[in-house]
């Protein structure tokens, strides 16, 4: 009778070095089914949100932005006169904790074109439905990214601390390692608030003082709100001034801005009807007496 014998699964070297992996002569698993294909990535012109809709970009090219490190002067330097008025700015605004201008300060840190639209609604008299008005959106949104790209370089530059960082005074907004990580010169926020009020008393000439205003007092939130020294806010405005000089010369940001022209003086005249609402005049009083005080300044 002849014995039918089972050759080795595993040859002698294959079993010491597999050891470890489990009985020698197990099964194989079945392999797992291979995962599909990864979708081809969106162009890089599309919104990576929304696929189907062209991406945001920049007005002006690397070569026709404003170098903000040269036209800045450096942050003060510690104890200089600047300095402390920093400080002191800081130190004082504090108090305002609770206050109505500290409320203001809060909703300030929203930054935007939707955000800016609803902070600047009383001065402009008409709270806009921004649904109605994408030129003006479109404007404000392309040149954002101008505005954050010339910051970028002196924040990185200077490496500034912000204020709260290293003590325990009341700020408006939540503390986190990633604001504290920031840099503070010169305030994005600052130079984002000025160029808008730039740009908006453009295209509203007539209300270009209460704008103005406004804008001067969306970066002073900054301080009000404890994560900006005051000269990060003067910086931001000099950065925002520049960059908007610059957007001027650009033929297509010039073209943009005569179409939001168009639109948000339509959204203006048609308060009350689907374009906009008038403003709630409760909270305007409260703002226009909440920003009677003078200016922060050295």
């Amino acid at each position: 009778m002849r014995l039918l014998l089972r050759p080795p699964c595993l040859s002698a070297v294959l079993v010491l070095l597999l050891a470890s992996a489990g009985p020698a002569c197990a099964e194989e698993a079945p392999r797992p089914a291979p995962s599909p294909a990864p979708s081809a990535p969106p162009s890089l012109g599309a919104d990576t949100l929304k696929p189907g809709k062209p991406a945001v970009k920049p007005y002006l090219a690397d070569t026709a932005l404003p170098d903000a490190i040269q036209i800045l002067p450096p942050p003060p330097a510690h104890d200089a006169p600047l300095d402390k008025a920093d400080r002191a700015a800081f130190a004082t605004t504090r108090a305002l904790k609770g206050s109505p201008r500290w409320e203001i300060a809060a909703n300030d840190v929203s930054e935007g074109a939707a955000a800016v639209l609803e902070n600047f609604a009383c001065v402009l008299g008409t709270r806009i439905d921004q649904a109605r008005v994408p030129a003006v959106i479109n404007l404000l949104e392309r040149a954002r990214l101008d505005l954050a790209h010339a910051t970028r370089g002196p924040k990185v530059h200077y490496r500034r601390l912000r204020p709260f960082v290293g003590n325990e005074a009341p700020i408006c907004v939540q503390r986190t390692e990633k604001l504290a990580d920031s840099f503070s010169y010169p305030s994005g926020h600052a130079t984002q608030g000025w160029a808008y009020a730039l740009i908006l008393a453009a295209l509203v000439p007539e209300k270009a003082t209460a704008i103005l205003v406004r804008g001067r007092a969306y970066g002073e939130s900054r301080v009000v709100c404890g994560v900006h020294w005051l000269s990060d806010v003067v910086a931001g405005r000099l950065t925002g001034t520049s960059v908007f000089a610059a957007l001027m010369g650009d033929p297509t940001f010039r073209g943009d801005m005569e179409k939001a022209r168009a639109e948000l003086r339509a959204a203006m005249t048609n308060a009350g009807t689907g374009a906009g609402a008038a403003s709630d005049q409760a909270i305007c009083t409260r703002e226009t007496e909440a920003l009677r005080e003078p200016p922060l300044e050295f």
